[in-house]
Parts: structure tokens; sequence; C-alpha cells
């Protein structure tokens, strides 16, 4: 295959790295733009600050935070269970317990304020890895839009460590650290190309999103862009040597040497263009004879 022809895949593989990431960023962004919402099957927890509104009752009204004992501290009322309650629910119980002789039909509402008791967290290649208020509502996709989007050097999938209880996560579970408590799920990034229905992927409180390093590849020589480049399971040589921007033309196809640790010794191969590439691979396209 001569330089043209190299540089035409290297425009469609360059192409398609761009939609991906321009598909990657569009959702993201998105995701960003839209408002976090309360879900309805949110858990009120310790340290929540809730905004509660007794309508046309504004001695009643105010913030409260749940105690770490799980109640808050009430007019009238005093120490009330909320914690473990949806909104819902703890609307329901403020509103018969004020029935109870307090107020007549009373009208509660309940907005969190501030989410202080559940979090899940991103880490690795984000740009602001770390630990996000759960909100009931928050998708893979919201996430890692919180957190910034995926860093330059991210590799090609998330892997999505689940706790087995919420209470087993006081941080994040990071690769490795994962047990029989917890379930890990690996997702494909590049399905958030071909599909958003992976971005839609609901999370629970106490997830841990992590984002490893990319695995690369080095090329050098008679190239258009020598450096490092990441790659996933399944690259070519003819992949790798299009992100590099191809061959110059004074490069060869016929020139090109694969250094590769092999035993922990280091071997040089000679690999046809369709030929797979392994992580750590050093190319080097040689000049052409003539």
């Amino acid at each position: 295959m001569g330089p043209t022809m190299t540089a035409r895949v290297a425009g469609r593989v360059g192409a398609s790295a761009v939609r991906w990431a321009l598909a990657a960023s569009s959702m993201c962004v998105l995701a960003a733009a839209a408002p976090i919402g309360q879900g309805a099957g949110y858990a009120i927890g310790k340290q929540d600050v809730l905004n509660i509104v007794v309508y046309e009752q504004p001695d009643l009204s105010g913030k409260f935070t749940v105690e770490n004992d799980g109640t808050i501290s009430f007019p009238l009322l005093g120490r009330t269970k909320v914690e473990g309650l949806t909104v819902q629910a703890a609307e329901r119980t403020l509103q018969t317990l004020l029935a109870e002789g307090f107020v007549r039909k009373p009208q509660v509402t309940i907005v969190v304020e501030q989410y202080r008791s559940q979090q899940i967290f991103v880490m690795g290649e984000v740009k602001a890895p770390g630990g996000y208020p759960f909100t009931g509502t928050l998708t893979l996709l919201g996430a890692l839009a919180l957190a910034g989007g995926a860093s330059e050097h991210a590799g090609w999938e998330v892997l999505l460590v689940r706790p087995a209880s919420p209470t087993d996560a006081a941080g994040p579970m990071l690769p490795g650290g994962e047990g029989e408590s917890s379930q890990a799920t690996r997702i494909d990034l590049s399905e958030l190309q071909r599909r958003g229905a992976v971005g839609a992927l609901a999370l629970q409180p106490g997830d841990t999103l992590f984002i490893p390093r990319a695995e690369t590849v080095f090329v050098f020589g008679h190239v258009s862009k020598p450096g490092e480049y990441p790659i996933r399971k399944g690259t070519t040589l003819l992949q790798a040597l299009s992100l590099a921007g191809g061959l110059t033309d004074r490069g060869s196809t016929k020139r090109i040497k694969v250094r590769r640790v092999v035993d922990g010794a280091e071997t040089e191969l000679s690999l046809k263009l369709q030929d797979l590439v392994k992580p750590g691979d050093t190319i080097v396209v040689k000049e052409r004879f003539f």
C-alpha cells in the first residue's frame, strides 16, 4: 500500500475518532445542561438538608438538617424520624402528624436542598475525579459530565464498581480492591458513539466509575506525526500508522519494524499491515530505497 492509500485510511480512522469525541462531548454537554432532578425514589439520609414548606404556615417552614440519629427537629412535633423515607413519604408523614391536632388539612412540600448522605465516585482518567452527590436520578453519562468528561489519556471503557449495599461504600471502590461485597461491570465507551442508551444507565448510591488510562503504542520514523498513541483491542498495524497521520513521501510500507518485549526481552518483528499491534509496541517506519 502506497502513501496515498495510507493517508486515505488515516483520514477515515481520524474522522471516526473525531466523530466519537464529538458524540461523547455533545452528550456530556447535554447531560451537564440538564438539571439534576430530585429522584422520586431518593431515600433521605443523615446530614441531608431539607427545605420544608407547610402551606400558609411560615412558622413551620424552613431548612432542616437530618441529624445522625436520622431525625429532624420540627416545630410542634419535636424529633421526627425521616431517614430512609423517600421525599414523598416524608411529606405524607409530616402531613399526618401535623393533622393530629396541630394544623387543619396541612399541605407539606419537601425539597432536598443539599445531598450529603449519598454519593457516587468518578475516578481515573477524568478531568475532575472525586465524589459527587447522588440525587436519585444520576446516570452514567451524567456522572461523567459532572467530573468534566474524560481526559485526553482516557481508555475506551468504564469500570463500574457497585457495592452490594450503599453502606459498604464509605469511599471510592477502585479496581483490584473490590471483593465479594461488590460487583464490577465493564462498559465500552465506544457505545456512546453508536447508541446513547449506555449513557442512560442508572447509577446507585455508592457506585464508583473508574476510567483507566489508555494503552498505547509508539510510532516513529517516516510518519507525519511521530509520537505515542492510544489504541484499543484489535488495533492493526495499519490503524496505528493511521493514528500517526500515515507515512510520509519517504516512508516505506515494506520497511516497517515493530519492537516488542517478549518474555522480558526486546524483539524486532516484521508485521503485515493487517496484523494486530500490542500495547507497548514501538513501530519504526524506515525510509524507502528509491
